[in-house]
């Protein structure tokens, strides 16, 4: 029950100063967060890559309330597909992006973001890579599908996300997977009414594995976003199931946790991808991290109590 707790507390300005200024908390955040700026990521994208591992890179940072702000974070994933030009990855280094960072909910917000994320996706697929849309809270979902649509007129690559405890995201899934379309599958990480979404941890699996089967069935490409050891090893019976080549779906898991696994998967022939943030506004990224996993507020309650 601490989940919604947690979340409430990523949008509050006290808790942000507090959690900012405690002594520990630059050790632990960079746990999950390995860089500030492009500078601090290319040698991690190095590292990652030499280890046989795939990312996707985000920018963190989504209190956008003006569309300076807006095309600022258009011009950061800008800087960062150019410092990824010369490193020759193609899509062995993708990125993902949130349309509020692109000026989603500002006035005339869905033809704003679309018109500053176009240009990502364009350099994205001028480098040989490509970009996924993350999904936000349900109120910004039709408006995330109908642009992720628009850009695959032309860049048929562009990806999206799906949340497995929304009620929608069947019905959502059976539509992208009919498409052909890449779809990463996560069990959801925003605080969402009971009239929405599951609420019940069981349920909420029981749904993830439902619409994994829906998109190892399909045309499109699943990429299973996930920690959970049973999840994983259900997505690999489903990725048998459906006859799909090891390079026909992939796993998807945060950086900084559990790292073994990324290795021991990579090692054994899958897809493995790291989700791997950086970037200066980091505390609602970092909160949601540890709303989604108990273990991960344990951690850093420890080195609160430590370290502090």
């Amino acid at each position: 029950m601490l989940g919604p707790v947690i979340l409430a507390a990523s949008r509050s300005d006290r808790m942000r100063r507090l959690i900012s200024a405690a002594p520990v908390t630059k050790q632990v955040v960079d746990r999950f967060i390995p860089g500030e700026d492009v500078d601090d990521i290319v040698p991690v994208v190095r590292d990652l890559a030499g280890n046989g591992l795939e990312l996707t890179m985000d920018v963190v940072g989504e209190d956008i309330t003006n569309p300076a702000q807006a095309a600022a974070a258009r011009d950061a994933y800008l800087e960062l597909v150019d410092r990824l030009k010369p490193l020759e990855l193609g899509t062995r280094a993708e990125m993902s992006v949130k349309l509020s960072m692109f000026g989603q909910a500002l006035e005339d917000g869905h033809e704003l973001a679309l018109k500053n994320v176009r240009p990502v996706v364009e350099a994205a697929a001028e480098i040989g890579t490509t970009v996924t849309l993350d999904a936000e809270d349900h109120t910004t979902l039709d408006s995330m599908f109908a642009i992720h649509e628009e850009l695959r007129k032309d860049f048929p690559q562009t990806g999206c996300v799906i949340q497995a405890y929304l009620f929608r995201t069947e019905a959502d899934a059976r539509r992208l997977a009919e498409s052909g379309s890449r779809v990463r599958l996560v069990k959801g990480a925003y605080k969402e009414p009971a009239a929405v979404a599951y609420q019940d941890k069981h349920e909420i699996d029981r749904a993830y594995v439902r619409i994994l089967r829906t998109l190892m069935e399909g045309k499109g490409y699943p990429m299973i976003g996930s920690h959970d050891p049973r999840l994983i090893a259900i997505g690999q019976e489903l990725a048998h199931q459906a006859g799909r080549e090891l390079d026909e779906y992939e796993f998807q898991m945060l950086y900084g946790i559990r790292t073994d696994e990324h290795l021991r998967l990579a090692a054994e022939g899958h897809r493995m991808r790291v989700y791997t943030a950086y970037g200066t506004d980091w505390y609602g990224y970092f909160m949601r991290r540890l709303a989604e996993k108990p273990a991960n507020l344990r951690f850093f309650a420890r080195s609160m109590l430590t370290k502090g």
